[in-house]
Formats: structure tokens, C-alpha cells, sequence
């Protein structure tokens, strides 16, 4: 129980008190007016009666009633002492409270001060964050209303064929089942030669660049040559491609074996790419690639996407989901970057 509870309550237990001691004298003193009324009538009647017996009587009479007005006037008296008492300890009781309240009065206005300082430092707080975001809130407004997705595939005769046409026909099936498939155009382009990327690259000006084929222990990425055979080409070409193509794109997915270096080399010009740590299966490439893009026409960020694309092969029972690797840029955050507009 509060103190100041417990004061107001002994305030109102006094004025109780002193009220019943009030009500228990008032009694008393309505009582004294009937002896005074009976002594009167004695009076009267032992002026007019001539027999000492009535007088004798009358007096005693008097005398009773004089005596019980006595009695009564001492417990008037003793009541009033006692109410006096309780007023006294009444306003002590008050002098208590009205401190009490008075602590309490401040202690509120305290309070007062502290949650208008408290909300002060939260809308601070939230501004400051606002602020610290503002780059991140520019880039979602300026979010392009439609990306396009490059997909270059290249299937060399003398290397094992891989079923490329069931990977974009997978990853165009689950952009077409997202929230956002009209913001996103599917390009593919087949029987890619190393003369093509930039020619492709300029005439479809890409958000994102797609490579599917093969790819070298030696991070070479496996392309075509005029006869349809393999022509390998160095990473250091790959990477310098991509830090002359257009100003808009934004990711490098290399669906390749062995691309993780070409990945993580490729952010130092565009804000990330995947690859591959080690070699994957035709079958877990499909997955991973057409559940990343769904995710993307989700309107989810490259690092959320990523991971389910992970998840992806995990709830199909392919063991390969630590094969994909994810780079960002410097500076840049992953959970941050949303390519499709919300």
C-alpha cells in the first residue's frame, strides 16, 4: 500500500470517529433537556402544594434529576476532550497527507519532466535512423519500375551437356508465379561466344547478369568458340567486362562450377554476385537459380533471397546448399539491397 493511501485513510478514520463521538455528546445534552423539563414540573408543584410530604418529595425530586444532569454534563465534558483529542491527531494526520501529496505532487511532475525528455530522445532517435537510412529509402524510391535479367548460357559441344533450357524455363515458371512478375524480363541468350557479353550486355542494359554453363577449376568461365567448342575465358576478362558494362546493373550470378572467385572479384565494381565454391549438379543449379528469382519477384532483398534459394535445395533433399556463395560490395549490405520494387 502507498503512503500517501495509508494517510488517507487515517484522516478519514478520525473524521469517523469524530463524527461518532459528535452524534454519541449531542444525545447526552437531548437528555439534559428532559431532566430540566422534569425539574420544572417539581418546581411548579412543590410552589403550590401546602403538604410537606409533597414537598419533601419534590425536592428529593429535584435533587435526582439535578444530580443526573451532573452525570451527564462530566460524559458531555469527557466526550468533549476526547473529540478534542481526535481533532488533534486529525490534523496531524492532514499535516501528513498534505506533505505526502506534496512529495507525490513532485514526484509526478518529475515524471512529467522525464517522459517529455525520454519522448525527446526517441524522436531523436527516430530521426536519426531516418537519416542514417535516407540512402537506402533514395534507392527503394528510385527502384526501376521493370528489371531485366540477362541469362547468357553456353552448352560447348566437348563439354558434358547440361539441361540449360530446363534452368531458364524453371526460373521464367516462378517469376511468372511471383507478386511482382510484370517488373521482371526475362532475356535469355544461347550459344554464348566471349565477343557476345557486351553486345548483349549493351543492347538488353540488364539489372541483373545470369551466367549458366560450365565453369573451370582455374576460375575460367567455359564460353563457345565459332565452332561450338570450349573457349575458356580468364577471370581477369570476366571481372573487366563487368566494370565497363551498364551503369544499372546491380548483380552477377554466376551459375557455374568453380565461380566463387569470379564472384567475389566482380563486387569490387557491382554491388554483389554468387557463385560457386566447388562444382553443382544440373539439378541443384536449377532449384537454387529459379528459387533465388521468385524470391527477387517477391519484392525480398538479395540476402533474403538468397537464403531461401538455400532453403530451397534443403526442403528438395539436395545436399549441396553451402555450394552457392554470396558477395557484397564494401559498404553495401545485402539485407539491404532490394532489386524489385515492393
Amino acid at each position: 500500500m502507498a503512503l500517501i493511501d495509508s494517510y488517507r485513510r487515517n484522516v478519514a478514520r478520525k473524521q469517523d470517529e469524530i463524527a461518532r463521538l459528535t452524534e454519541q455528546k449531542a444525545k447526552e445534552y437531548t437528555k439534559i433537556t428532559g431532566f430540566n423539563n422534569k425539574i420544572q414540573t417539581a418546581t411548579r408543584q412543590m410552589n403550590s402544594s401546602k403538604s410537606v410530604t409533597t414537598i419533601n418529595s419534590r425536592l428529593k425530586e429535584i435533587h435526582r434529576n439535578q444530580e443526573d444532569i451532573a452525570r451527564i454534563e462530566k460524559k458531555t465534558a469527557e466526550f468533549e476532550t476526547k473529540i478534542a483529542k481526535k481533532n488533534k491527531e486529525l490534523q496531524a494526520e492532514q499535516r501528513k497527507l498534505g506533505n505526502e501529496e506534496i512529495k507525490e505532487a513532485k514526484k509526478l511532475q518529475q515524471q512529467q519532466v522525464k517522459f517529455q525528455l525520454d519522448q525527446a530522445k526517441a524522436f531523436s532517435a527516430v530521426n536519426r535512423t531516418l537519416t542514417e537510412h535516407s540512402d537506402a529509402i533514395n534507392s527503394l524510391n528510385e527502384l526501376p519500375e521493370e528489371i531485366t535479367v540477362l541469362f547468357l548460357a553456353s552448352n560447348p559441344r566437348d563439354q558434358g551437356q547440361l539441361s540449360l533450357d530446363e534452368e531458364v524455363r524453371s526460373i521464367k515458371e516462378m517469376i511468372t508465379k511471383s507478386r511482382h512478375r510484370d517488373a521482371v524480363k526475362l532475356e535469355s541468350c544461347w550459344a554464348v561466344r566471349p565477343g557476345d557479353i557486351l553486345q548483349y550486355i549493351n543492347e538488353y542494359q540488364p539489372t541483373i547478369v545470369h551466367f549458366s554453363g560450365h565453369g573451370s577449376s582455374d576460375n575460367e568461365l567455359v564460353l563457345m568458340d565459332n565452332n561450338s567448342n570450349t573457349k575458356l575465358v580468364s577471370m581477369r576478362s570476366i571481372v573487366q567486362a563487368m566494370s565497363v558494362a551498364n551503369e544499372d546493373l546491380r548483380l552477377v550470378f554466376f551459375n557455374t562450377c568453380h565461380s566463387k572467385n569470379q564472384a567475389s572479384n566482380v563486387t569490387e565494381y557491382i554491388e554483389c554476385a554468387i557463385g560457386m565454391n566447388t562444382s553443382i549438379t544440373d539439378n541443384a543449379a536449377q532449384i537454387f537459380s529459379a528459387q533465388f528469382y521468385s524470391s527477387l519477384g517477391f519484392g525480398l532483398s538479395v540476402e533474403k533471397s538468397f537464403n531461401q534459394a538455400k532453403a530451397a535445395l534443403i526442403l528438395e533433399g539436395i545436399p549441396e546448399e553451402n555450394t552457392p556463395a554470396l558477395f557484397v560490395k564494401s559498404g553495401c549490405d545485402a539485407s539491404e539491397i532490394c532489386i524489385v520494387a515492393e
